[in-house]
């Protein structure tokens, strides 16, 4: 009994502040939806559907943070910081370039990139707008997300909390003073919220800095970082960094492909989709949290060689992850029929986005139980490469194959096509409960 509650202490002190990071940035993305929602559908698709290019990059990063917390959560329960150092200045290096390129590609090709995701001709010229200016902002992104992503696997989890919610601010008031043209300033409409957003980013930055250098007293950041040789880590952080990237990143890919199968089918299609996404993140964000503090516990738990309690832990967190997800199934259902009143969507919009929004509901209950398996459980004990086969192979092999079909050779009713899109984290539930039982996934990593 005293260590379970300990344990559920530990969770609560993770889950909470990461939940509401997750929803800080849920408000982000939801501030563009409901103030560009107001302007057109053109505004809101365009921007939603822009906003793609960052997600792709986002999950890349995400690989990168989780393949490296793979290692740093462990040698956190080892106590080992210098191992810890070298990490985080490989993760920066690899996401620094990665961000550079972003940036000149999306703003060089703004609109071959557009081009990819809808057929509309107004929906590309306001996606054009919004790119040519946000793509400036993923450098600071970039590099903010590797370090306050590190500070999570270290247990140091309220200063991503803190500084999202600051952003947060920043881009609601920057974002009604641009988009509207508040205050003097012109109405900017979908490069309003562009410009906020690249503000908000900046801030982010600058406040990492500041903590960085005045507050961090457990892993201060260091040029000499950067350049540091370790070819044992390094390949370490390779062979458990790469299987995540790649599958966040080809996870990245599918979600993006929904996207754009959902945009070729019409404007009302895709604004319709851009708010039922927005929802399902809002009704995700405990989840991701349990998810993102099994990694964290399991990991120091398995670094410490107590393998027995990370068995006992890894059950548990498959029963929050359950409760979770009924808990998100609850939110969507709760909030559609509030976004039917409040959006001012064309009548055959509204039908769509009803349709979507019972669909997730059902959804995102496979969503927490397969993420907190794979992302947390699963890569604590650095078993990276069966999330990428399973995430991978059902996505591509099964949901978009078949979502794909049915819109574009069958001709299949919407809803048809989208519950086949939305197919894949149910269909994966036996399979990663398998996997969890096997315990193939519980090694020390640790040299």
């Amino acid at each position: 009994m005293e260590n379970k509650k300990s344990f559920y202490k530990s969770v609560l002190l993770l889950v909470i502040p990461l939940a509401l990071q997750n929803l800080i940035n849920v408000g982000v993305t939801a501030a563009d939806v409901f103030m560009l929602g107001r302007v057109s559908e053109e505004a809101l698709s365009g921007a939603s559907l822009g906003g793609q290019v960052q997600f792709i990059m986002m999950l890349i990063f995400f690989g990168l943070t989780s393949g490296a917390s793979v290692l740093t959560a462990q040698y956190w329960g080892k106590k080992d910081m210098s191992a810890i150092e070298k990490v985080l200045g490989i993760a920066l290096k690899i996401a620094l370039v990665i961000s550079i390129l972003f940036t000149v590609v999306t703003f060089l090709f703004a609109r071959p990139i557009m081009n990819i995701y809808s057929s509309d001709a107004l929906v590309i010229e306001e996606g054009i707008k919004y790119l040519k200016i946000v793509c400036f902002s993923y450098t600071f992104f970039g590099v903010t997300m590797i370090y306050l992503n590190t500070m999570r696997s270290l247990e140091r989890v309220v200063i991503s909390t803190a500084v999202y919610a600051i952003s947060l601010l920043i881009n609601v008031v920057l974002n009604a003073v641009f988009i509207f043209g508040l205050l003097g300033f012109p109405a900017m409409g979908v490069e309003g919220a562009a410009i906020a957003t690249l503000i908000a980013r900046i801030s982010e930055f600058v406040i990492v800095i500041i903590y960085d250098r005045c507050f961090n007293k457990v892993l201060k950041f260091k040029i000499s970082f950067l350049f540091a040789k370790d070819k044992m880590l390094f390949r370490d952080f390779i062979v458990f960094s790469i299987p995540v990237v790649i599958n966040e990143l080809m996870w990245g890919l599918g979600t993006s492909t929904n996207t754009g199968i959902l945009g070729n089918l019409g404007k009302s299609v895709s604004a319709a989709s851009s708010v039922a996404q927005t929802t399902r993140q809002l009704a995700t964000v405990v989840s991701f949290g349990i998810a993102s503090a099994a990694a964290i516990i399991l990991g120091k738990t398995i670094g410490e060689n107590k393998e027995k309690l990370a068995k006992v832990y890894g059950k548990r967190f498959i029963v929050m992850s359950v409760i979770s997800g009924i808990a998100g199934a609850l939110v969507i259902l709760l909030v559609r029929p509030i976004l039917l009143n409040v959006l001012d969507f064309q009548s055959m919009t509204k039908e769509y986005m009803s349709m979507m929004m019972y669909v997730l509901a059902v959804f995102v209950i496979g969503q927490a139980i397969n993420t907190t398996i794979i992302v947390g459980v699963l890569r604590a004990g650095g078993d990276t490469k069966f999330g990428l086969f399973l995430d991978v192979g059902i996505m591509w092999g099964v949901s978009i194959l078949l979502g794909f079909l049915a819109a574009f050779v069958f001709k299949l009713p919407v809803h048809i096509v989208y519950m086949l899109l939305m197919s894949d984290e149910i269909i994966k539930i036996p399979i990663s409960l398998w996997r969890f039982r096997t315990y193939k996934w519980l090694k020390n990593i640790t040299r």
